[in-house]
Order: structure tokens, then sequence, then C-alpha cells
């Protein structure tokens, strides 16, 4: 694997970990979809393992933030800030 098909693993695995958190799609519909459109590697990039938990930890969700915010996509950024948030007082109850 060059650098580029390195580079384009990493975006698609920041894009899956969105999907995610933003509840765009379930894991099953994102394993839906990789099958559908499944490349040479067979392997379903993604950032952490979604079997392990059903929340997603603030660290997790900052990578993604800084990911976004290195290519300037700041309305995913302030999505993502937005269900930090919402991690965090629910915390607190």
């Amino acid at each position: 694997m060059d650098f580029l098909e390195e580079i384009e693993l990493y975006n698609s695995a920041m894009d899956n970990a969105y999907n995610l958190i933003t509840g765009r799609l379930t894991v099953d519909e994102l394993f839906i979809e990789f099958d559908e459109n499944e490349d040479e590697e067979g392997v379903l990039p993604l950032p952490f393992n979604p079997f392990l938990s059903e929340k997603f930890s603030n660290a997790l969700i900052d990578v993604v933030i800084d990911h976004f915010s290195s290519i300037e996509e700041y309305e995913k950024c302030a999505e993502l800030v937005k269900i930090k948030e919402k991690n965090a007082v629910k915390r607190h109850q």
C-alpha cells in the first residue's frame, strides 16, 4: 500500500466514524454498504472496534474532530462538538 492509499484508507475510516457517531448509519448499515462497495483490502476502515462499546468516548470524538478540522470540514466538526457536549451533560446527570 502506497502513501496515497493509506491516506484514502484513513479518510474512509474517519468518514465511517463520523457516520456512526452522528447516527447517520448504524453498524449494520455500514457493513451492508461496505459489502456492496468492497475494495481490494476487504477490511472495513474504522478507527475503533464498534462492537466493544455502544458509546463513543470523547477522546474518539476529539480524534474525528481533529481530522475534519484539518481538512476544513467545519460543519462536521460543529456537529461532533454538539454530540460531545451532550455526552458530557449525560455523564453529569
